[in-house]
């Protein structure tokens, strides 16, 4: 705003004392200050509002009205509660240094001129960014010369005074402005996508606000143009819920969102508007980086249909060794691979979970801590029905690979596990299988059946978001969940049923004997201490056991039947 705007409210009680030829200055802010030496406040265009505090007597006036000059603040208001009258000092200062000065009558808070600049100043900022920020649209949509979302958040810092960042579901950061300050750390950002997923599961419209330790932050959904729910109007709300829940589903895990720190609740219908204009600016970056995925996606595609269809290892090693170079520019040696397999299911199965598993997969298996979209362009991963397998390169280091490198499924999903759940909201899973790294495409057959046989491992799990790794295969008691439920059933009553019916007769606890005794390896020494029970009374609760069931718990073979007995029971 104008200088001489400020004189046109007479509710701000304003009396112009000097400066008329300066009362087209932009006024940018407002500070009200009695300090003697403000400068290190002062960012230059502000209106300097002061009680006058600062004056002892006429010869601090010259100094302070240089200093105000120096710094190249639009102009100063001296209230007249404390003194009375501005004295003439300050007006002839003022006058030597051409700094414009108002009198602001007693009865005028500053508050009440600081809310007014205030107002007015965003007001025209917003028109102002609104305009750039259609002019970078256009340059988006036209090309790569709009810079990306990181430029939109800049105009946010800069001109509306927001500290924004777009996060993927799952927490990770992918742009931010620079007046942002530090990072967001991973924690913050982690329950933030919990909260997005959340309400955008509860049909909450947008913004969503929520607090975070005493912070408040708005979020806006980010949904791609091509693949986002289209607006139904009230009057069709009711009948099209069905419809709206299904493409809430399809999108919900892989959509990203604006976190604004601030709160967009009593903001004006414009600035909502200016914030969503900004929203489907940065989907337009994000249609473009699926687009540009399209290559890693297809390459994923051509050498999982050739690992499926046993093709020979001399062709998938002739993909393999189109897409390293793709996938990880710049690489002098061929990589490792590992193959990551995802499944997202929803309860009555009518939704193809392939396409949001493989967008998941593409975002989580970055690694947390790097920003932007870019680190994604390394993975590889293709889908088919609700499953969806990612390539993903690990770079030799000097020939050799150490089999324990690369991505471990206990810390792959930590980070991401509450947002995601938030996201499933009790009707849907996600479940996801790690294989060892291989060195060949030979390998590459072995590790996708590797990884899909520790996701259902990990479906065995209860829980929303389970992973299991190729670490966990070696133990048998991992197969257990496999075995059909009749045949479990069928093989713990043979070996328990006369057991436990022998306990309900005569409460002679064999169950937990046989359990005590499986677990100290057989000893006996160790198994009567557990139980507080004499040796020979051990022995004879043993003897009872065997002669139940016909079994002989000196034999290895035995003693497993039971142990694999009480664990599927």
């Amino acid at each position: 705003m104008r200088l001489r705007a400020l004189l046109d409210t007479d509710a701000l009680g304003l009396r112009l004392l000097g400066g008329e030829d300066e009362l087209d200055r932009t006024v940018r802010g407002v500070m009200t200050t009695d300090l003697r030496d403000p400068s290190r406040y002062l960012a230059g265009g502000e209106l300097v509002l002061t009680g006058l505090a600062w004056r002892r007597d006429a010869s601090d006036t010259e100094p302070f009205v240089r200093i105000l000059a120096s710094a190249g603040v639009a102009a100063l208001a001296a209230g007249e509660a404390e003194l009375g009258d501005v004295p003439a000092d300050l007006v002839d200062a003022c006058a030597r240094h051409r700094l414009p000065l108002f009198a602001v009558n007693e009865s005028v808070a500053f508050a009440t001129i600081t809310e007014h600049v205030v107002r007015q100043v965003s007001g025209e900022r917003a028109g102002d960014l609104a305009a750039v920020v259609d002019r970078h649209r256009r340059l988006m949509t036209s090309g790569p010369t709009g810079g990306g979302p990181d430029v939109v958040l800049d105009l946010l810092g800069s001109d509306l005074d927001l500290r924004a960042w777009v996060l993927s579901p799952a927490g990770r950061a992918i742009a931010g402005s620079s007046a942002a300050g530090p990072a967001l750390p991973a924690a913050v950002c982690a329950r933030l996508g919990g909260e997005h997923l959340a309400a955008v599961r509860t049909g909450r419209r947008g913004p969503h606000r929520v607090q975070l330790d005493g912070t408040t932050y708005s979020l806006f959904p980010i949904r791609s143009s091509g693949r986002g729910p289209a607006a139904a109007s009230a009057s069709a709300a009711a009948a099209a819920s069905t419809a709206a829940l299904r493409d809430v589903r399809e999108t919900v895990l892989s959509d990203w969102f604006l976190a604004v720190e601030a709160d967009a609740g009593d903001w004006p219908e414009e600035r909502l508007d200016l914030l969503q204009g900004v929203t489907q600016l940065i989907a337009v970056e994000r249609d473009r980086r699926d687009a540009a995925r399209t290559v890693r996606r297809r390459l994923a595609q051509e050498v999982l249909e050739l690992v499926q269809t046993g093709a020979a290892p001399a062709e998938i090693a002739a993909r393999l060794r189109v897409a390293a170079p793709v996938l990880l520019p710049g690489l002098g040696a061929a990589p490792h691979w590992q193959v990551v397999v995802a499944r997202v299911e929803w309860d009555g199965g009518d939704i193809e979970g392939g396409p949001v598993a493989q967008s998941l997969l593409e975002e989580i298996l970055v690694d947390p801590l790097s920003a932007g979209p870019e680190p994604s362009d390394r993975i590889a991963v293709a889908h088919t029905g609700d499953e969806a397998i990612a390539l993903v390169p690990l770079p030799a280091v000097s020939g050799e690979h150490d089999s324990e490198t690369g991505l471990l499924a206990d810390s792959l999903l930590e980070s991401v596990r509450e947002p995601l759940s938030a996201g499933l909201d009790g009707d849907g899973r996600l479940t996801l299988g790690v294989s060892a790294s291989v060195h060949s495409a030979e390998g590459l057959r072995g590790a996708l059946e590797e990884a899909r046989h520790a996701r259902r491992v990990a479906a065995a799990r209860p829980g929303r978001v389970c992973a299991a790794g190729h670490q966990e295969l070696a133990s048998h008691v991992l197969l257990l969940p496999f075995v059909p439920d009749d045949v479990r059933r069928a093989f713990t009553a043979r070996l328990l049923d006369p057991l436990r019916d022998y306990d309900r007769r005569h409460r002679a606890e064999l169950i937990p004997t046989l359990e005590a005794f499986l677990d100290c390896d057989g000893s006996w020494t160790r198994c009567a201490a557990r139980l507080h029970l004499h040796v020979n009374t051990l022995r004879y609760r043993v003897g009872r056991i065997e002669q139940l069931t016909g079994r002989d718990l000196s034999r290895l073979e035995d003693k497993l039947d039971f142990f694999l007995a009480l664990r599927m029971s």
